[in-house]
């Protein structure tokens, strides 16, 4: 099997991608990059949005066009969209080969028909291990090192799609680290649904600041960036070892969705507004020029006024580096499905579009400041990547004055900032 990959979603979706990419290379099969190659099509699916879902089922229709062409012969479908709406997939898309849950991705092999001899050896394409390949660039990779979900806010499917939070054991995730290494990883981004809640279920308690300390360890691996961070969980340990450990960005993603008291009550939060104000403080106290990224739900039901101004105001006093802004969509098998009053959608988007300008005043504010300032960056190619405060693909980019080697990680003069694009000038 010739199969074209299209992953969709979430980054915790891609490392599923690479790990069953991976399986089915070492059973034989060819990945291929070019559409016009392929004999199959597998689309790994995303559902945390009814726009997730639509953006699926286009994928799912633009692959059966090309089969009813005869361009390809199989499609497979596999992902979140799949564990929340199995069977009404199969009946939409009767054209669909296979489908198959997360679950049955580590078997993906078995389940589709097999071509070719099995494959010892991985070609350099393949990073950390057997079942695994990176899909990001070369420098730059994912490490999950947890997966499912324990907090069940009330807007959230996720926990009925994954699952329950289960944690990789810490030497499963160093062999992964260390293997990713060496093919020449530099930036390790964390990811889970709760990075804070990191061994929980293992262990008896999060052990999250335990692995970051053996994960500085290990040879090659130059910075580790923390993804989805819960505000409840922020511990002055954690913070400490940002604020002492080179290898460790001074960066955390945070989501915090509201903080409104009643907001964050109806949501399901496991903080107040003043426990979160806490933890925030804290970090800027105990990790000096720490970036901190955060995402907020405006127009969740019963959001008044008062909440939404609550709200802006925190936005514009606290200025955040980087923050995600999303219109509250009701999603069906939540609590805040039938949450009532639900508000309008010309509300929601006025509330978002506020918010957003709220935001960008704060942009100027922190580009202000940057500019003229010396900070660490890394390329993402010759001409341009981003500095320590940008996460790849969700946060800002920064172009450099003058050619530098890929995956570098160096100092920068910020010579011109708008937005959240800024051009920088290497340090000799």
């Amino acid at each position: 099997m010739k199969f074209f990959l299209i992953s969709l979603g979430c980054p915790k979706n891609l490392t599923d991608s690479e790990d069953f990419c991976a399986n089915l290379m070492l059973h034989g099969h060819k990945m291929v990059f070019n559409l016009d190659e392929a004999d199959s099509v597998i689309i790994n699916t995303c559902a945390f949005l009814a726009s997730s879902i639509k953006e699926a089922k286009d994928n799912i229709k633009a692959a059966i066009k090309l089969k009813e062409k005869g361009q390809i012969k199989k499609i497979i479908v596999t992902g979140c969209m799949v564990d929340r709406l199995k069977q009404a997939v199969k009946e939409e898309f009767p054209q669909i080969d296979t489908v198959l849950s997360i679950a049955e991705q580590s078997r993906m092999d078995k389940l589709v028909k097999k071509e070719g001899e099995f494959i010892k050896k991985i070609q350099s394409v393949l990073a950390p291990s057997p079942y695994k390949m990176t899909l990001t660039a070369p420098h730059s990779a994912y490490l999950k090192i947890a997966d499912g979900c324990n907090n069940r806010c009330a807007y959230c499917a996720i926990p009925y799609i994954r699952g329950n939070y289960r944690s990789k054991t810490i030497e499963d995730v160093l062999e992964e680290a260390k293997l990713m290494a060496k093919s020449g990883v530099k930036e390790f981004s964390l990811i889970a649904q709760d990075t804070t809640s990191y061994g929980q279920d293992l262990y008896g308690k999060p052990q999250l600041e335990k692995l970051l300390k053996k994960l500085i360890k290990i040879k090659g691996l130059e910075r580790i960036r923390i993804m989805y961070a819960y505000p409840h969980r922020v511990s002055k340990e954690l913070a400490q070892i940002m604020a002492g450990e080179e290898k460790l960005y001074k960066y955390l993603d945070i989501p915090l969705q509201h903080i409104s008291d009643n907001m964050l009550k109806a949501m399901r939060r496991h903080a107040n507004a003043a426990q979160t104000k806490e933890v925030l403080e804290m970090l800027r106290q105990s990790v000096p020029d720490i970036a901190i990224r955060t995402n907020f739900i405006v127009g969740f039901p019963n959001e008044t006024e008062e909440d939404f101004e609550q709200l802006n105001k925190f936005v514009a006093d606290f200025k955040f580096d980087n923050v995600g802004i999303f219109e509250f969509f009701r999603e069906q098998g939540t609590p805040a499905y039938d949450m009532k009053p639900q508000i309008k959608q010309s509300v929601k988007k006025q509330r978002a579009d506020i918010l957003a300008e709220t935001q960008s005043r704060v942009i100027d504010g922190i580009n202000k400041k940057l500019k003229g300032k010396i900070v660490e960056v890394i390329s993402d190619g010759e001409t341009f990547g981003r500095t320590y405060k940008d996460a790849p693909d969700i946060d800002g980019t920064v172009e450099f004055t003058e050619p530098v080697e890929t995956g570098k990680i160096f100092k920068a003069k910020i010579i011109a900032a708008q937005g959240y694009r800024r051009i920088a000038k290497p340090v000799k």
